[in-house]
């Protein structure tokens, strides 16, 4: 029983002094830098759902829109010049590029204003109304 106690007491010891050795002090200054699409991680998660079910595979012929955010060349084209990068459609696919994308153009708008943002993805016109409806109902 005693060697019992002798090792629970030495285990706190040994866990206090390494919390104060390992703990930041109050004169400690600890940043940390947010990757840049946290603040936007559920509206991804809702348009995803809500333009294909999350399939970065996803093909719309009736208005060539491709990808997990189904990017439409009209788009990719005003990317590429605003950006000097050259994508193509079928670089859409991967996922990491179309995301690079919406990021780009809701990093315009803002971080948390997740209606314009959506419906400024989606297009312009009343049809936005619709959609924002239907990503509204994921977040």
């Amino acid at each position: 029983m005693k060697s019992i106690i002798k090792k629970i007491v030495s285990i706190t010891f040994l866990l206090a002094l390494a919390f104060k050795v390992f703990a930041p002090t109050s004169e400690s200054l600890i940043l940390v830098r947010p990757l840049p699409d946290e603040p936007y991680k559920i509206l991804i998660h809702a348009i995803g759902l809500v333009e294909t079910q999350y399939d970065t595979l996803a093909y719309n012929p009736l208005e060539d829109a491709v990808g997990y955010f189904q990017i439409r060349p009209i788009r990719l084209i005003d990317y590429n010049d605003r950006t000097g990068s050259t994508y193509s459609m079928n670089d859409l696919f991967n996922y990491k590029i179309s995301e690079k994308i919406f990021l780009y153009y809701a990093s315009e708008i803002g971080p948390y204003n997740f209606e314009r943002i959506a419906r400024t993805w989606n297009g312009s016109g009343k049809s936005t109304n619709v959609y924002w409806e239907q990503v509204k109902k994921f977040l």
